[in-house]
């Protein structure tokens, strides 16, 4: 990916995201950033999934997930699910979470508001797969600002591409 390609995708701001699944007693989060608001009726969102990511196998089976919206103040969330120490299957062990009532997905107590939510259409997009969910159950846990990109030192672009910028702009 040649630099003017990296920077113009990095400037596409995003949410910052810990996706969440749950299958046989046992839960993993992912770092999540491309997911946007797909329709308004019925509500729809949609969540992109790294083809090769564990999470999208439990998707595929459970046709389920959780998407937990990281706040300023949730930091740490991002910081740890980026991290080499959340790649492996059980990464929810020291992190606090509730399963969400009917669906049982994992809302971490740390997000400031979480969605547990039904896949009704996904799309295979080169490396990743875009699940289109219906929210079925929200909980809303504080008032914070929602963290996105421009609060982050860095910017994920698929794989193992990752950019870097200062205050000033991209190294």
């Amino acid at each position: 990916m040649d630099d003017a390609l990296m920077q113009f995708l990095g400037a596409l701001t995003t949410g910052i995201y810990v996706l969440t699944v749950a299958e046989n007693g046992r839960c993993h989060g992912m770092s999540s950033s491309w997911v946007t608001q797909v329709s308004g009726a019925p509500p729809l969102f949609s969540a992109a999934v790294d083809n090769q990511h564990l999470s999208r196998a439990v998707i595929e089976r459970t046709r389920r997930f959780g998407l937990n919206i990281v706040g300023r103040r949730g930091r740490e969330l991002e910081d740890y699910f980026y991290s080499p120490a959340a790649r492996r299957a059980d990464n929810l062990e020291n992190i606090d979470y509730v399963l969400s009532p009917r669906l049982g997905v994992p809302w971490l107590k740390s997000a400031m508001a979480a969605v547990a939510a039904e896949v009704v259409q996904e799309l295979v997009a080169g490396d990743h797969t875009i699940y289109i969910a219906r929210p079925q159950e929200i909980r809303i846990e504080s008032a914070d600002r929602p963290l996105t990109s421009l609060d982050l030192d860095y910017v994920y672009l698929g794989g193992r591409t990752v950019i870097a910028r200062d205050r000033r702009g991209w190294e």
